[in-house]
């Protein structure tokens, strides 16, 4: 982004190149791979307001809806041939449970209509039965790996820090949006479940996995806009406390 730009000034139509395959990250949260056909979810943390409601913090019960909501229009928008969803995709281990009929039958259609592959997550290391779709540990794919919590192995594509960015914008303004983080080794994706909050990407836990440095492509409104490092800011308070 150049200096004294708003977000909305910025062109769009970023690709991010990872071990000779392009991927195109989406303002939604998600990432494609043309060349494979294939949509890429990270951290949907469905029913994470039902889990919240019953330790008595009363949430709108709706987030697992809007994060449907999301997946099946970026579906019908791109046609993939698959899904991808990189663990985390419940929020605990009997959040199938307490999904609204509604919402189960939502998802079984999705996972009847592709290729849904589930990664196990650190929330959720059993994916649910019954709701269609493969769990995988960990998926390869040609030259990338898909899993979980991310090593900074090369050609990885991973997601569980929930990555953020903090621009310093015009009068020293702060915009804080979800970000998609990279250095062109490895690939980590922002959360996309409705409730999901985010780890600034200058905190210490992505300083081991991008040793070389970062680039980070922050989401916008109408589009991802690739921002420099030179313009990010921590955030007022610490990360430490953040639970993974």
């Amino acid at each position: 982004m150049r200096p004294g730009l708003k977000l909305s000034d910025e062109p769009a139509g970023h690709m991010i190149r990872l071990c000779g395959h392009d991927l195109r990250p989406l303002k939604e949260g998600a990432l494609y791979w043309p060349a494979q056909k294939t949509l890429i979810v990270s951290d949907l943390h469905f029913e994470k307001g039902s889990s919240y409601a019953r330790a008595g913090q009363h949430l709108p019960p709706y987030d697992t809806r809007t994060t449907l909501g999301l997946i099946t229009r970026l579906i019908a928008e791109l046609n993939p041939e698959r899904v991808i969803s990189l663990g985390d995709s419940f929020h605990d281990p009997r959040a199938h449970e307490r999904l609204p009929e509604d919402d189960w039958s939502a998802i079984c259609a999705l996972t009847a209509s592709l290729d849904w592959v589930w990664v196990e997550g650190n929330h959720d290391p059993d994916p649910p039965e019954g709701l269609g779709g493969t769990a995988f540990k960990e998926l390869k794919l040609g030259r990338l790996t898909f899993r979980h919590e991310p090593t900074g192995e090369t050609g990885e594509i991973s997601g569980h820090l929930h990555p953020c960015a903090r621009l310093i914008g015009r009068g020293n303004k702060m915009v804080r949006r979800r970000c998609f983080v990279t250095d062109g080794n490895s690939l980590i994706l922002p959360s996309m479940g409705a409730f999901t909050g985010g780890l600034n990407v200058l905190e210490k836990p992505y300083q081991p996995l991008f040793p070389r440095g970062l680039q980070v492509f922050m989401m916008g409104t109408d589009r991802v806009y690739a921002v420099p490092t030179t313009r990010l800011a921590p955030d007022r308070s610490s990360g430490a406390r953040w639970k993974f």
